[in-house]
């Protein structure tokens, strides 16, 4: 039986902007952004919204507490990273959250995309080192959450004895993780409920699922996992209007501002993976499936650009190939949520009538 599709959003907690290369153009961090984006992500029918974590953005996990205090239905996506936060007191956090939100948390599971800001926070610990951490950290929060008694732990980075919490979550948090590296695609295989893919072509993504699924098979959870896509869209109502919003975003970018992308977030293999389809591709993966974004900014870079029939059949592609969770971002980030549930969302509820609500 085909899971239900959800679709997540993105608070922008570093500011909002239309062109990266205009600093006129850039909209502040503040409450009255968060509080404009959060609440247009809510009456769009977004089901969770994601809240990043970096030097340049606000701390996610107080973000995140503000936005759902300001709502009633929409989960959080919060980081959870290795070395910051001890697991004993990320699970007091996040049943806490669970509890005084109504359940309303989920728990986005990151490395860290840029060695550099790692380091200079504190965290000396190689990559994969901080992938071992972190599975650990989850080992411990789960059983934490589920154990009827105190908790015993006995691992490389924690030594618990006797470690027990208060509250205990009423809903037990789902986990995501987005990653392109071996260490990351074995952590999702042991640990995720979501395996979010940055964009890429339909036959890779399919490929990746492929090896992600043999690889949780190992853990009993070759069903249990699930797979998405972290992509952003600008979508139009027409697709000459897209195309100038696209350019518009590129506008007096500097090639120093491209060269310090590809080379602070060079230790990423997904953010190898995104600057390697924009060498090989150009400017387009596919029809409507723009690359551009991978020059101004890290992370998930390629766009869905188009009309909304283009923007709806793009998504469609993904949800085909076994894709059931879009975490979603676009500029300006309220208005963008807006156009998505206004054109895109409809068509999309009406090629899946079984899996999302039409209304």
């Amino acid at each position: 039986m085909q899971r239900p599709l959800e679709f997540g959003w993105f608070l922008p907690t570093s500011g909002d902007t239309t062109c990266y290369g205009d600093r006129t153009a850039f909209i502040q961090p503040s409450a009255e952004l968060f509080d404009r984006v959060i609440l247009a992500a809510e009456a769009a029918g977004f089901d969770y919204f994601l809240v990043p974590v970096a030097t340049t953005c606000w701390e996610a996990w107080i973000s995140s507490a503000m936005a759902i205090a300001k709502t009633s239905r929409i989960k959080a996506l919060v980081a959870a990273r290795p070395g910051y936060v001890s697991p004993v007191q990320l699970a007091k956090m996040g049943a806490t959250f669970d509890r005084l939100s109504g359940g309303r948390l989920a728990i986005n599971l990151i490395a860290g995309q840029s060695d550099a800001e790692t380091l200079a926070e504190g965290i000396v610990l190689a990559k994969e080192d901080r992938y071992a951490m972190m599975d650990e950290d989850v080992s411990v929060m789960k059983a934490l959450w589920s154990s009827p008694g105190k908790v015993d732990f006995d691992g490389r980075f924690h030594q618990l004895k006797g470690a027990q919490i208060t509250p205990r979550p009423a809903v037990m948090p789902r986990f995501y993780l987005g990653g392109g590296s071996a260490d990351a695609w074995a952590l999702s295989a042991r640990h995720s409920d979501i395996h979010l893919f940055w964009g890429d072509t339909p036959e890779r993504i399919a490929e990746n699922m492929k090896t992600i699924r043999a690889l949780a098979d190992r853990h009993g959870r070759a069903d249990t996992i699930g797979f998405g896509m972290r992509l952003q869209i600008l979508c139009r109502e027409t697709e000459a209007e897209a195309w100038d919003a696209a350019r518009e975003l590129l506008r007096g970018v500097t090639e120093a501002h491209t060269n310090f992308i590809r080379t602070h977030y060079a230790s990423s293999v997904a953010n190898q993976r995104v600057q390697q389809l924009a060498r090989e591709h150009g400017d387009l993966i596919g029809p409507h499936l723009w690359t551009g974004v991978t020059r101004v900014r890290p992370g998930a870079g390629i766009v869905i650009v188009g009309n909304p029939a283009q923007c709806a059949a793009t998504l469609q592609d993904f949800i085909d190939l076994g894709c059931e969770s879009f975490c979603l971002s676009g500029y300006l980030h309220d208005e963008e949520a807006t156009r998505f549930a206004r054109w895109v969302r409809p068509l999309l509820a009406e090629r899946n009538k079984d899996r999302m609500p039409t209304g």
